[in-house]
């Protein structure tokens, strides 16, 4: 069976400079432990006892044949002729370089050998077509990328650079690898396809790239042929501070020059994780040259190890060697007493040729016929279909499978190198990932374990902007990687309680952010109350005004004889006193927490009670211009006047408000609304108007009422004025415009109760302009003045034009 491992007289000499290579010779003890397994089980081959050959295969094309052709046939020369006689080939495992099982795999296919690989899982071997007898013993790196991705996500490197080999897996991992990097937004900064020749040149060609790049993370995925060359050029260029997460194929060996103690560099290396063969270290420290006196690289490796004799012979002599001398007395360097993953797949390979040549013996014994009676043994072709259904549990308890489309996923060790001096290292296994766990729990880590880089004392930062804390979220930068962004603040009412937040959160309109944005706060409740001044002031000059026109009510109720209350009809004075002290107790409906009752009556009442002291003034503005205007008895304006046409104006004037107001309730009435805007950290409960169209027409209607009203007073200003009241009307209706023309741009400017503040301060205002420019004078002439409030002036006066009022 061919494997790497050389026991040739002519190559062996040469590593006596280089014990390293003794690690392999744990391959040739695997195969040996299995083979007497094997062959000691009664159940297994009852009738057979296997055995093996070790050939070495040389590099290069014209070589390549040569050594197999031996093994296979005796002879190089007579190929299709076996020279040797007693044994049968009935498989060959070859391996651990990928490389290598292709070339051999052509020849082997030729003669239909079944080929098992003990390296790692190689894409350009999973070719059926081309090697229909191959079968890898390794699990294919399926879960791989998934592996890698979360051990970047454990430690929040979002940075990474790529390097991959120019070869069929690393365009196959390249594709996975970048797949699942964008899943879980991991981007790379850059990506290196590297040659299988002229490694050098290609480094130095990179080497800002590589080196100066804030990506402090390097996952390298190639065959370990080239790993030795790779990493001693990493270590050659000073390519510092980088953490290199190596694939499984990179089970690199102990003993390094470019790993120094204290390194610059990190190595965690996924390992296909297997378990421990029971039995195999005993069985290696059993190991010795007088119990396998015919194994020449055993006897080598003693010889070197344990300075067995002095003599220049090349005959090996045992005089001075240690009688208690074992393997395990070697330090880990030079030889590893643990199984490795290489070893294991030798372990598995050989259990599964004795299980299918088993079940393949069992099938013949129950379908047998002359034919297979004349067979002197069992051949290589008729093992193949009872190979490829193989599937056994094996003594560690793990499931084997050859069938790839049926295999399990791999599992990994994650193992890092630590670095002593003089070369020497150590393998530490800090963690593992199970593609079987539950989806949160695949990874389990030990960070406490891992040896950083000198100068560090914790994981390096692999990051291309750092990350936003709270209160601010990514901005992308434009033409770059997602992991490549700005972080902005969240703007007001927003917040962001994470770090790298793609979106700012709004926060209710309940709440508001604080000044850091990175909470949402609860407001609290504001509105135009009693308790403020602001409230406090209004309130108290809505109760002082209407007190102080019942005063004059009562003033005009007490002197209701004089001529003063007398003219301009007296019952029209009353009405308009009565709907002022209603317009100036409706602002105390905007003043409070708002409710449902509040919001409708607001509006209706203050549009109500206005509209009936406007169209007061301006019955009382028509009465005064009738009384004046009547120079003849017989006229119609007499008849107007004597027949209380003016009074119709007030029902036909409120009539029509309360219909406006009607089918403003009817469609959309006003509600209970809230203000988050106008001031910080509270939210202010008003009254939304519900239409703002029926509102400018409640506006709009009395606005008419003021204009028409100023209109006729305007025109009546120059009557006689003893008890003519006609520019005192003008000049309220003058104020009252103004009031309510200032109103709307303020209104429209202000915001939250400030808005509520100046429309209670317009209903104040206008009713105020009223009551002083219309009765102030008259309280004047009735409390201060008496004398002049009498009709004996205002006879003796001549008027051309006109007749006395009565």
């Amino acid at each position: 069976m061919a494997n790497g491992t050389d026991r040739t007289n002519s190559d062996a000499s040469k590593y006596e400079d280089k014990p390293l290579t003794f690690k392999n010779y744990q391959f040739v003890l695997a195969l040996t432990f299995a083979m007497e397994e094997i062959n000691q089980t009664p159940a297994l081959l009852h009738n057979l006892t296997l055995g093996f050959d070790i050939c070495n295969v040389e590099d290069g094309l014209p070589t390549v044949f040569k050594n197999p052709f031996i093994c296979f046939f005796g002879s190089y020369m007579v190929p299709n002729y076996s020279c040797i006689s007693g044994s049968t080939f009935i498989g060959a495992l070859t391996g651990p370089s990928g490389v290598t099982s292709a070339q051999i795999g052509t020849l082997l296919d030729l003669y239909r050998f079944p080929q098992l690989t003990i390296g790692p899982f190689d894409q350009a071997l999973n070719d059926h077509r081309k090697f229909p007898g191959l079968y890898q013993m390794e699990s294919k790196d399926t879960s791989i990328s998934t592996a890698m991705v979360s051990l970047l996500l454990y430690f929040r490197w979002n940075w990474v650079g790529l390097l991959t080999f120019l070869d069929e897996n690393g365009l196959w991992i390249l594709h996975l690898l970048k797949e699942e990097m964008d899943k879980n937004k991991v981007c790379v900064a850059f990506e290196v396809a590297l040659p299988n020749y002229g490694l050098s040149f290609e480094i130095m060609e990179r080497y800002n790239q590589i080196n100066k790049s804030s990506a402090n993370i390097l996952i390298i995925y190639g065959d370990k042929e080239y790993a030795l060359e790779f990493m001693e050029l990493i270590e050659k260029y000073l390519i510092k501070g980088k953490v290199f997460i190596l694939s499984s194929q990179w089970e690199l060996p102990m003993k390094r020059r470019y790993f120094m103690r204290g390194s610059f560099h990190v190595p965690l290396a996924f390992a296909h994780h297997h378990p421990d063969v029971s039995g195999f270290t005993d069985f290696v420290k059993a190991v010795s040259p007088s119990k396998y006196p015919e194994d020449f690289f055993l006897a080598r490796l003693w010889f070197l190890s344990f300075n067995c004799s002095d003599s220049e012979s090349d005959c090996v002599t045992w005089e001075n060697c240690p009688h208690e001398a074992s393997l395990d007395w070697l330090p880990g360097h030079t030889f590893d007493m643990t199984m490795s993953g290489d070893s294991y797949n030798i372990y598995n390979a050989v259990y599964a040729v004795a299980q299918a040549l088993h079940d393949m013996l069992l099938h013949q014994t129950e379908v047998q016929t002359i034919e297979s009676r004349k067979q002197t043994g069992p051949s290589p072709a008729q093992l193949q279909p009872f190979l490829k259904n193989t599937q056994f549990q094996n003594a560690a308890g793990d499931q084997v499978i050859l069938d790839d489309k049926r295999k399990m996923e791999a599992e990994y060790d994650i193992v890092n190198i630590w670095n002593f001096p003089q070369g020497l290292d150590l393998k530490v296994k800090i963690g593992k990932f199970s593609p079987f766990a539950l989806h949160d729990h695949q990874l389990s880590l030990s960070e406490d374990l891992v040896e950083w880089a000198i100068g560090t004392t914790g994981p390096v930062h692999s990051v291309c902007s750092e990350s936003c804390g709270p209160g601010f979220r990514k901005s992308l930068q434009e033409g770059k990687p997602a992991c490549c962004f700005d972080c902005t603040p969240c703007s007001e009412n927003e917040m962001a309680n994470g770090t790298e937040m793609e979106q700012c959160v709004r926060c209710p309109d309940h709440q508001y952010a604080n000044t850091e944005r990175n909470q949402c706060l609860l407001r609290a409740a504001n509105f135009l109350h009693y308790g403020e001044p602001l409230g406090m002031a209004l309130a108290c000059m809505a109760l002082g005004l209407s007190t102080l026109t019942a005063a004059v009510l009562g003033v005009f109720v007490k002197h209701h004889n004089t001529p003063i209350v007398k003219a301009n009809n007296q019952a029209l004075s009353y009405i308009l006193l009565l709907s002022l002290i209603f317009c100036f107790l409706c602002s105390l409906l905007f003043i409070g927490r708002p409710n449902t009752v509040t919001c409708i009556l607001q509006q209706t009442t203050f549009g109500v009670a206005f509209t009936v002291a406007v169209s007061a003034v301006l019955a009382k503005t028509v009465t005064v211009v009738l009384a004046f205007k009547v120079t003849s008895p017989g006229r119609r304006m007499r008849w107007l006047l004597v027949s209380g046409a003016p009074n119709f104006i007030i029902p036909i004037c409120t009539l029509i408000q309360v219909t406006l107001c009607g089918i403003w309730l009817g469609t959309t009435p006003p509600f209970i609304d809230t203000d988050t805007h106008s001031d910080h950290g509270h939210i202010i409960f008003l009254c939304n108007k519900g239409s703002l169209t029926a509102f400018y027409c409640v506006l709009g209607y009395l606005g008419s009422l003021a204009l028409a009203s100023f209109t006729v007073a305007f025109l009546a200003r120059n009557l006689p004025d003893t008890f003519n009241e006609a520019k005192f009307l003008t000049f309220s209706m003058l104020v009252f415009c103004s009031v309510w023309l200032t109103f709307l741009p303020v209104y429209h400017s202000a915001k939250g109760k400030v808005m509520v503040a100046v429309e209670v301060f317009s209903i104040l205002a206008s009713s105020a302009g009223l009551l002083g420019c219309i009765f102030v004078p008259k309280c004047y002439i009735i409390l201060i003045r008496p004398d002049i409030n009498c009709v004996c002036g205002f006879r003796d006066r001549k008027y051309p034009g006109h007749i006395k009022p009565s």
